[in-house]
């Protein structure tokens, strides 16, 4: 066999690993550059790098809703929980349905698809329609079935995540929509306070501290705070545990809420907005002082405490749809140092971006 020379053969090979890339690459403009979003798909998630750093996989396969985790903020602290996605001594495995940051209601049609238990259903991936890198903004749109525990189909959806670096390093905009399709006939949203588009934030971050079953309860370092100027911290949390009512914040609507604390050394949030085009804007809030934070725009008689355990109720009528859309802003520092308010109103007034 005549021998080929070294030089050749380097040379085959490397066009052979571009030939390879280039098939499981998704359509890109950074290929080669670290600046921007890349997204690069393997054989079970999306890995999303900005600027050339890691900020989360995207899961689809074989779980029972998708999923992002970890989220990766400012100075490469991890702010989401890692329970039940690995093992980390000191968190609580409480709600093993807190899966990082995702989207999941507990009663579609009557289904719970909130919960991970054996009844409940499931938010299955049908395709992808669109995963983009891109300078400026990265698009992962992607479809799915909302299959009961039966396997019946009671709806499907189409969700788009729009990941966007900030110019200074300190924040990270993730702009996400929902298109719920009642391709199966009447589609109803039901009222329930277990929803809807949701974080579990890390755990050095809540606004109570985990404790033993039966201990006081404990200030720790986390806030909440809603766009209306009502707040949680440890104190008020502890107080309000102690007279075995909610927090302050739980259940109020709101344009946007921050949910912000300590990783590490670092003083990091989250702030989740509703925008105004939303139904029932501005939305409800499921935010909880031990790390869930969840906008809910179907919850109504959970959160007023009404006798209607339907006020909430939401209807699609057969072969319509309906579209929410949230951003999330992944900041150093407090609401305030993070100009939440400002940005919520870039946000309000800007042209709806997430959708391609």
């Amino acid at each position: 066999m005549k021998r080929v020379p070294p030089q050749l053969a380097v040379a085959v090979a490397l066009v052979a690993l571009l030939g390879l890339c280039s098939c499981i690459a998704p359509r890109s403009s950074v290929a080669s550059n670290p600046l921007g979003v890349r997204i690069v798909q393997t054989n079970d998630h999306l890995r999303v790098e900005l600027n050339g750093k890691f900020f989360t996989d995207y899961y689809y396969t074989n779980v029972p809703h998708p999923f992002c985790y970890p989220i990766i903020g400012p100075g490469g602290a991890v702010m989401t929980r890692h329970y039940p996605m690995a093992a980390v001594p000191g968190e609580e495995r409480d709600h093993p349905h807190h899966r990082s940051l995702w989207f999941a209601h507990g009663s579609v049609n009557g289904q719970d698809f909130w919960t991970e238990r054996k009844e409940a259903g499931r938010i299955v991936h049908r395709g992808f329609a669109d995963i983009s890198s891109g300078v400026n903004t990265g698009f992962i749109k992607t479809l799915h079935d909302w299959v009961a525990a039966d396997g019946q189909i009671i709806c499907s959806d189409e969700q788009t995540l729009a990941f966007s670096p900030g110019n200074d390093n300190s924040t990270v905009v993730l702009d996400f929509a929902i298109t719920f399709k009642a391709s199966a006939g009447d589609l109803i949203l039901g009222d329930s306070k277990e929803g809807a588009f949701a974080i579990r934030v890390a755990e050095s971050m809540r606004v109570l501290l985990p404790l033993e079953k039966g201990a006081p309860p404990q200030a720790g370092q986390g806030r909440i705070v809603l766009s209306t100027g009502e707040r949680d911290d440890g104190a008020s949390a502890v107080a309000a545990k102690n007279a075995r009512r909610e927090a302050g914040t739980w259940g109020k609507r709101a344009a946007w809420c921050d949910y912000h604390g300590p990783v590490g050394d670092k003083l990091i949030g989250f702030a989740i907005m509703d925008h105004p085009a939303n139904p029932r804007h501005p939305t409800w809030w499921h935010v909880r002082d031990y790390g869930l934070f969840a906008a809910n725009p179907f919850g109504q008689h959970d959160f007023e405490n009404l006798k209607d355990a339907h006020a909430g109720d939401l209807k699609i009528p057969a072969g319509q749809s309906l579209t929410f859309r949230y951003r999330v802003i992944v900041h150093d520092g407090d609401e305030k140092t993070a100009r939440i308010a400002e940005r919520y109103a870039e946000y309000a007034n800007a042209p709806v971006v997430g959708i391609k």
